[in-house]
């Protein structure tokens, strides 16, 4: 790691030691006692159901160089300590971001995030030695933790960026000091929350004003919340329509295998082939392409970057799974997401049969939220199958069919579900809709 020992660590967080400090660098931070490797930084994070304390001392015994700590542990470490832990934790993320002076891309939004991250991620590796955020590593502890796996060799990082309450961003956008932000779409996303598509928008704009005044913020352009705000730094908008900067035309897709269409640049073309399937992949490539022509990329190296791309997890790939074709999308939910995936539904051959389960943390509105979803799936001729307790709204609908838990809807798809379905396997992540998609699997191999 760049610059930073106990010492270090000391300074800047203004903790307090009993004792003195080893010498030497600090190889790495983690907040996890199963990660800890000699000469790493361990920072003991209290949470709800297990306190990081406890592991000081496993922590020792693996070599850690010192630890982060909000009191004194019986363990033979070194230890830092500080009135609150996470907060020391931001404090020196944001101290050593600044050692790096990198293109460094922030994106948040209410969908799509790690999809955007990982293209923009492809596309600057291109050229650049490029970071990105890992997993889900994309809230108040995995951002800093991001911003630690930062070393001499990186040349660009890209950064993703969650929240579900205001004041959040703030506390993550401090330490990214993003060069360039980018916003994938404002949607019904953490309204128990936020209260609205305006308070997710007040929620997500408060990376902005700590966006390099040189930068830029690259939105979607055809979201008109995003086009039509201020975000007080120059706007590059992309999407499909001809309002916008970046834009594609010619999209089509081939199989259920490839997208291709071309970028609309001021007077550049750019023809891209995107190894993945849905409209939505589309969005991600104009998003790479746009964060690739703000870093000064050439048009080949965008094109290589873009079929670079490759999936991740249950987001949006689909399966051949026998007689089935599955479009596993249960990473997570929200109702904006879901009329994408319905969308990249329809696109396959078939009878279209819609697997939904709750969409969380939507508050007041969620009963009729679900309604409309699943009025939707009705609408463009999916067969819809509801499961859940928020999604019981989906029963009233003439049509739907309802399950209350998980093992009630697997026990039932052999009566529902038919040789040559497409089905979209949708829910938000505390549903365990895996297990949905590995049933659809083993059914789609012996029917």
């Amino acid at each position: 790691m760049r610059n930073l020992n106990c010492e270090t660590v000391l300074a800047v967080t203004g903790g307090m030691t009993a004792g003195p400090l080893p010498a030497g660098e600090i190889i790495s931070v983690t907040t996890d006692s199963r990660t800890v490797a000699p000469g790493c930084l361990f920072a003991a994070i209290p949470g709800e159901r297990v306190d990081g304390h406890d592991f000081v001392a496993q922590a020792a015994e693996k070599g850690a160089l010192c630890a982060l700590c909000q009191h004194p542990v019986d363990a033979p470490v070194a230890q830092i300590l500080v009135p609150d832990t996470q907060a020391a934790l931001r404090t020196l993320a944001a101290w050593y971001r600044q050692q790096f002076s990198i293109p460094v891309i922030g994106v948040t939004g209410s969908v799509g995030k790690t999809t955007a991250k990982e293209m923009i991620a492809a596309v600057l590796s291109a050229r650049y030695d490029t970071l990105r955020t890992e997993k889900n590593f994309n809230n108040k502890l995995g951002v800093p933790l991001t911003l630690f796996r930062l070393r001499e060799e990186h040349e660009a990082a890209v950064v993703e960026m969650g929240i579900s309450g205001f004041g959040e961003m703030t506390r993550l956008a401090q330490m990214v000091r993003p060069t360039v932000g980018v916003y994938t779409l404002i949607g019904d996303a953490h309204l128990e929350f936020l209260g609205s598509r305006e308070g997710v928008l007040r929620a997500k704009g408060e990376m902005a004003p700590f966006i390099d005044p040189a930068g830029a913020v690259i939105a979607n352009g055809d979201d008109p919340l995003l086009r039509g705000h201020d975000f007080g730094r120059r706007k590059v908008l992309f999407g499909l329509g001809e309002h916008c900067d970046v834009r594609a035309a010619d999209v089509s897709p081939e199989g259920t295998d490839a997208m291709t269409c071309t970028v609309l640049a001021g007077e550049r073309r750019i023809p891209l082939r995107i190894h993945a399937f849905g409209d939505h992949m589309v969005y991600a490539a104009l998003m790479g392409a746009a964060v690739g022509l703000e870093l000064g990329l050439s048009d080949e190296e965008i094109a290589a970057g873009v079929a670079g791309y490759k999936t991740v997890g249950s987001r949006g790939r689909v399966i051949d799974a026998g007689a089935l074709r599955i479009l596993d999308d249960c990473y997570n939910a929200n109702p904006t997401s879901v009329k994408s995936a319905l969308d990249s539904l329809m696109r396959l051959p078939g009878r279209h049969v819609a697997v939904l389960g709750d969409m969380r943390e939507l508050g007041p509105a969620s009963a009729e939220l679900h309604r409309q979803v699943g009025a939707l799936a009705l609408d463009m001729g999916a067969v819809l199958i509801a499961c859940g307790p928020e999604a019981r709204a989906m029963a009233s609908l003439a049509g739907a069919a309802w399950y209350p838990d998980l093992d009630t809807l697997i026990a039932a798809l052999p009566g529902l579900i038919r040789a040559g379905d497409a089905v979209l396997v949708k829910a938000s992540r505390a549903m365990g809709f895996e297990a949905v998609t590995e049933a659809l699997a083993a059914l789609g191999n012996i029917l």
